[in-house]
């Protein structure tokens, strides 16, 4: 079974995580399949708009903890800091349908999207402190700018999740609807946007984010820098022990 599908529909490119069994954790592999979807559709003239998915119950439970206690070779560019760089200068309108829980990455993605349909089973919620990490794809910078300081510090310093009604009053996302439905909007929202003209809606998405590219990259690099030096501590290697202790356990 893949765990990224990729469907091409006319205009719109939708990319699904398909890893339901794994709560959508997202692997080294999937990384790189969504890096290199994002990488084509960027050029591609024929693609005007993306949607990323998951499962109505399940967007995605973040990182694969198998990846971060067993990494893979290190290579020029890691596939996580490609699919991070893809996202957050993807030129084109980047639309996300989220049903269920959200974490870590899983939420700090949808800073990066225009529009985020979520179902009212939706749960985001970003606990990197409680594993002993930092935040990263820019939250430390884009969270306190969308969420204000005090419920950003809630998110990240507490590690305190947030429901979709919470999500929708601070602007997170777009709209709440039934998780069966979730999608299918999306699809719609996205099919009207593919219609309109390309230049403008580039024009548009670059002129609103102007001003900040440049620092979402900055404080990518830096996030990561510390993020992967956190890794290595104690705290870190003893939060995600006790993670694959607890399933190993679980599945005696």
């Amino acid at each position: 079974m893949t765990d990224v599908l990729i469907d091409r529909s006319d205009a719109v490119l939708t990319i699904t995580l398909n890893r339901v069994e794994k709560k959508n954790s997202i692997t080294v592999a999937m990384y790189a399949a969504m890096a290199d979807a994002l990488s084509a559709a960027a050029t591609d003239d024929a693609l005007r708009v993306v949607v990323l998915q998951g499962h109505e119950s399940i967007f995605s439970a973040g990182n694969d903890i198998g990846d971060f206690l067993n990494p893979p070779a290190v290579t020029a560019e890691p596939p996580v800091y490609r699919f991070l760089h893809a996202i957050s200068t993807f030129p084109k309108p980047l639309l996300a349908a989220v049903c269920g829980p959200a974490v870590g990455i899983g939420t700090t993605l949808l800073f990066h999207c225009d529009l985020v349909y979520a179902g009212d089973n939706a749960a985001f919620s970003m606990p990197f402190v409680n594993l002993g990490l930092c935040p990263e794809a820019a939250s430390s910078y884009l969270a306190p700018r969308l969420m204000g300081y005090g419920r950003a510090a809630e998110a990240l310093l507490l590690g305190e999740p947030f429901l979709a009604e919470a999500a929708l009053e601070m602007g997170f996302i777009s709209r709440i609807v039934p998780p069966s439905e979730a999608a299918a909007l999306a699809q719609r929202q996205a099919r009207k946007l593919a219609a309109k003209p390309l230049p403008s809606l580039i024009e548009t998405k670059r002129l609103m984010k102007k001003g900040q590219v440049a620092i979402v990259a900055e404080r990518m690099a830096e996030e990561g820098a510390s993020f992967a030096r956190l890794l290595r501590e104690p705290a870190a290697q003893q939060a995600f022990g006790a993670f694959m202790h607890k399933h190993a356990v679980s599945k005696t």
